[in-house]
Order: C-alpha cells, then sequence, then structure tokens
C-alpha cells in the first residue's frame, strides 16, 4: 500500500509517517519512481508506535523498544522493558515537580485571595 493509504488507516498523517522513517521507526520499499510502499503489517507497527507515544515515550525511546516487537527474546524484552521502567520513573519525576509548581501556585493564589480581603476588595472590583 502506499503512504496515504497507510496513514488513512493508521490514522495518522502521511508527515508522521515520513518522520517515523526518518527516526528509523518505520521501513517502506521503495519503487522505481521513489514512492513509498508498505506492507499489511505496517498498519498495527503504527498504530503501536502512536500508542507509545500516547504513553509519553519519545521516539529514540521507542527505537530501543522496537527491536522487542520485531525479534522478541528474552533480552530484547528485558531491554525494552527496563527502557519503559526509565521512562516510567522520567515521567513521575516530571509529574512530582508538576505538582510542586502547582501547589506553588495554589500558595500564590491563597496570598493574593488575602490581599484582595484585606484591602476591602471584591472579585468585581
Amino acid at each position: 500500500m502506499r503512504i496515504g493509504e497507510l496513514a488513512a488507516r493508521a490514522g495518522v498523517s502521511v508527515r508522521s509517517l515520513r518522520y517515523y522513517e526518518e527516526q528509523g521507526l518505520l521501513t517502506s520499499n521503495r519503487s522505481a519512481s521513489g514512492q513509498r510502499h508498505y506492507t499489511e503489517d505496517e498498519v498495527e507497527r503504527v498504530r503501536f508506535i502512536q500508542r507509545l507515544y500516547a504513553a509519553g515515550l519519545s521516539s529514540r525511546a521507542i527505537a530501543e523498544m522496537l527491536p522487542c516487537v520485531d525479534t522478541p527474546s528474552e533480552q530484547t524484552t528485558d531491554t525494552a522493558l527496563e527502557r519503559m521502567e526509565q521512562e516510567r520513573e522520567r515521567l513521575s519525576t516530571h509529574i512530582a515537580e508538576l505538582e510542586r509548581t502547582r501547589d506553588a501556585l495554589d500558595m500564590l493564589m491563597a496570598m493574593a485571595r488575602t490581599y484582595r480581603e484585606r484591602m476591602g476588595l471584591t472579585a468585581a472590583e
């Protein structure tokens, strides 16, 4: 199938597919005229890549995990699991930082409300 059909069937843009190829996440065969052609298996591969992106993984992390899909073995599975654990820890750290930032904003909002009350201001003023 050609790139437009793969994009439509997998629910992504043609631009995304080109990016996936640039990142080494997806491969195609080229016709004599240079058109990309994909196999039926690529539809599910693109959907899988989309799920990994939705889980917060970078293209680099995805590229490190795809050998588990392409050539499943104990080693590739362990590598993929280890990489996912690293990504989960990175996300947890980021979430904690965001929570601290939100808490600081909550404190500033409370201070502003207290100031407004002391000044005798109402929300409409």
